[in-house]
């Protein structure tokens, strides 16, 4: 039976759709077959961060009203093998979609999967339930922004009301010049103020889409890693902002 794992996040613009496209990603990569489904009914754009919109023919919506099982809603990826996309809403954005209809359809699929990741609506809103309620892990996404840090406090004290198996938090948008200079939250500061563990740490960096090699991709194998494993290694945002060429980086950055 699939892990159910929902990505959620207290604010919009943290990344959120990102970490998740990215973390099913690389979680495939490690041989599990995974499942990465757009919970977000108003924006669905998972189907868009994956590359992936032209192949949708059938969405969440169509498998609940009968249209198609769940499976023929899937599109698989081109590049990654082991992951697949279920798509949300496109048929019938407007349309009432019940927590426990959404949970069946996870369910369904989940004898045939090591791994499926909701990509949530931010906020605490109707969405944001629905998502909730076919989850059985939860990451919540944050930067190390005191704001944003703030709006995941929020957020984590509604999940303990789940009850879910775990909850975990992914630092996104660390600048480890900042970090070195004080001038943000460290990971550290996070875990105590959020009492709720850090399970990675990705670096600020434009938007990658899934296979580019960059730090963050690096970044989101160890989040990988961490996530499959009992390891918790956590990628070092500092280490090119350290020595006499991380000097003169920090330098012109005016940290």
């Amino acid at each position: 039976m699939a892990r159910k794992i929902v990505v959620t996040s207290g604010k919009g613009g943290v990344g959120k759709t990102t970490v998740a496209a990215n973390l099913a990603a690389q979680v495939s990569l490690r041989g599990a077959r995974t499942v990465l489904c757009d919970a977000d009914f108003g924006l669905n754009n998972a189907d868009v961060v994956t590359g992936v919109e032209n192949a949708v023919v059938y969405d969440v919506v169509d498998v609940i009203e009968g249209r198609c099982r769940a499976k023929q809603a899937l599109v698989k990826h081109p590049k990654f093998t082991n992951l697949h996309i279920l798509s949300s809403a496109h048929s019938a954005p407007e349309r009432y979609i019940s927590p426990q209809a959404f949970k069946l359809v996870l369910e369904s699929l989940s004898p045939n999967f090591d791994f499926v990741f909701i990509d949530c609506p931010a906020g605490i809103d109707e969405g944001f339930h629905r998502a909730i309620a076919a989850a059985e892990e939860a990451i919540v996404v944050t930067t190390p922004q005191i704001s944003a840090v703030r709006d995941a406090d929020k957020v984590i004290t509604v999940l303990k009301s789940y009850e879910l198996e775990s909850v975990s938090v992914v630092i996104n948008r660390v600048r480890g010049d900042m970090l070195l200079s004080g001038a943000i939250l460290s990971p550290e500061e996070i875990a105590e103020i959020l009492k709720t563990p850090v399970l990675g740490i990705l670096p600020e960096e434009d938007e990658v889409l899934l296979s580019e090699m960059t730090d963050k991709t690096k970044a989101f194998r160890l989040l990988a890693l961490n996530l499959t494993t009992e390891k918790k290694k956590m990628f070092d945002v500092t280490k090119k902002y350290t020595g006499f060429v991380g000097g003169l980086r920090r330098f012109f950055r005016g940290i």
